[in-house]
């Protein structure tokens, strides 16, 4: 069945640095976009960022341009988040999504996980 497990999530201290990756397995992987969304406490769901099946189009929340990268490896069913410079407001539990499109507004989610940026 689709799977999607996120990982790479932690503690880490403001201007710090993570990396998050998602394993898919069960689907086509190279046929979906790949979004990343985030949830804190207390906040509603952030898209942060989406890349398109094949790589080639990225886009990103104003709140973490400049800061973070997606990515994806087709090869290995794998989508990546680099996190660079991170703040406090960065905390939240991070979720990987499969979507048709990056347009589309419904997708298959992970279990999610958690990230806190805190001295």
């Amino acid at each position: 069945q689709l799977q999607l497990v996120e990982s790479g999530g932690g503690l880490v201290q403001p201007g710090g640095s993570l990396r998050l990756s998602c394993a898919a397995s069960g689907f086509t992987f190279s046929s979906y976009a790949m979004s990343w969304v985030r949830q804190a406490p207390g906040k509603e769901r952030e898209g942060v960022s989406c890349i398109s099946s094949s790589g080639g189009s990225t886009n990103y929340a104003d709140s973490v341009k400049d800061r973070f990268t997606i990515s994806r490896d087709n090869a290995k069913n794998t989508v990546y988040l680099q996190m660079n410079s991170l703040k406090p407001e960065d905390t939240a539990v991070y979720y990987c999504v499969a979507k048709g499109v990056c347009t589309s507004r419904s997708g298959y989610w992970g279990q999610g996980t958690q990230v806190t940026v805190s001295s």
